[in-house]
C-alpha cells in the first residue's frame, strides 16, 4: 500500500479506527475523516502510535452535513489528486427519531446519503487511481431491510431497527448501482459485512443510554481489528482487484437479500438519493 492514499469514513473509533492502523501500518498514507475534532486528534495520535506511520491525517467530516462533506471532498481533491481507497465505514445507530442538519432521519442520512455524496464527489480522484476502490461497510441487517419509499425519513411510526435496516440495504442497492455505472473504468466498488463487532454504535452519546445493553451483547462480539478484516482485505487484496458490485463476508461473496438485487429498487434508490443530495453521477 506505499504511495497508496486511502480515505477512512468514521476513522475516530472501533473498526474505522482499527482499520486505519492497519492500512496505515502497511504504508499506505491515510486521510482520517472524523466528525468531531475532538476525538478526532485523539484518534490521528493512537493511530500513529498503533501503526508506527507517520503518514496519516485528520480531515473534519460530518456526514451528517452535506456543506461538511462538500468541504471535506474539496479539502481532500486539493491535496491528494489520486485517490486508491474510500472506505465508506462511519455509521449511526440512533435509538430515537434524529434528524441531519439537512433533514435526513440521521440513519438513512449519515449510513447511506452522506456516503453516497462523498463518494460521488471523490470519483475524479479515485479514476485517476491505476484501480481504484470503493468499499462500503453494510450489514446482515440489510436482509430484514426495506426501502421505505412511502416515508423513508420515518416522520411517523420511528423504528430504530428498521430505520438501520433501511440503512444498510441502501448500502447494498448503492455498491450496486456504483459498480454498474464505474463499468469500463479502473474504480470498483464493493461492500460488506463486518460481523458483530462490539462498538459504541448503538450508545446515546448525550445520555449514556443503551450502555448496558452494549455491555451485556460484549460477550458475543468480535473486536474490531477482527471486524477490520474484510475492509482491509478488500482495500488491499489483488484477489479482488477485478470484482465489483459484490457483498462479502470474511472475505467471501456472500448472497444478499432478494431486495438488494433487484434493479428496479437499485435505480430507484439511486435516482431518489441524487435528488436528495443535490448531485448527479458525473460520467455519461
Amino acid at each position: 500500500m506505499k504511495n497508496k492514499t486511502v480515505i477512512v469514513t468514521g476513522a475516530n473509533s472501533g473498526v474505522g479506527l482499527a482499520t486505519t492502523v492497519e492500512l496505515a501500518r502497511r504504508g499506505a498514507t491515510v486521510v482520517m475523516a472524523c466528525r468531531s475534532a475532538e476525538r478526532g486528534e485523539a484518534a490521528l495520535k493512537l493511530a500513529r502510535e498503533r501503526s508506527g506511520s507517520n503518514q496519516l491525517e485528520l480531515v473534519p467530516c460530518d456526514l451528517g452535513s452535506l456543506e461538511s462533506i462538500r468541504a471535506f471532498a474539496s479539502t481532500v481533491r486539493e491535496r491528494h489528486p489520486v485517490v486508491d481507497v474510500l472506505v465508506n465505514n462511519a455509521g449511526v445507530v440512533s435509538l430515537k427519531r434524529e434528524t441531519t442538519r439537512d433533514g435526513f432521519e440521521s440513519q438513512l442520512g449519515v449510513n447511506h446519503l452522506g456516503h453516497f455524496l462523498l463518494t460521488l464527489l471523490l470519483l475524479e480522484p479515485l479514476k485517476r487511481a491505476p484501480q481504484g476502490r470503493v468499499v462500503t461497510v453494510s450489514s446482515g441487517a440489510h436482509r430484514v431491510g426495506n426501502i421505505h419509499w412511502a416515508d423513508p425519513h420515518f416522520t411517523r411510526g420511528y423504528s430504530m431497527w428498521r430505520g438501520y435496516a433501511q440503512s444498510k440495504l441502501a448500502n447494498v442497492l448503492f455498491t450496486k448501482g456504483l459498480a454498474y455505472r464505474m463499468r469500463g473504468t479502473p474504480v470498483t466498488a464493493n461492500c460488506l459485512h463486518p460481523g458483530a463487532v462490539g462498538t459504541q454504535l448503538g450508545v446515546d452519546r448525550d445520555t449514556g443510554g443503551g450502555k448496558a445493553i452494549m455491555k451485556l451483547l460484549s460477550y458475543v462480539f468480535i473486536t474490531p481489528e477482527q471486524g477490520a478484516d474484510t475492509s482491509v482485505y478488500l482495500a488491499t487484496s489483488d484477489e479482488v482487484s477485478g470484482v465489483s458490485g459484490e457483498y462479502f463476508y470474511r472475505r467471501e461473496p456472500a448472497p444478499v437479500s432478494r431486495l438488494a438485487e433487484d434493479r428496479e429498487q437499485i435505480e430507484r434508490l439511486w435516482f431518489w438519493s441524487e435528488k436528495q443530495v443535490g448531485e448527479q453521477f458525473p460520467f455519461p
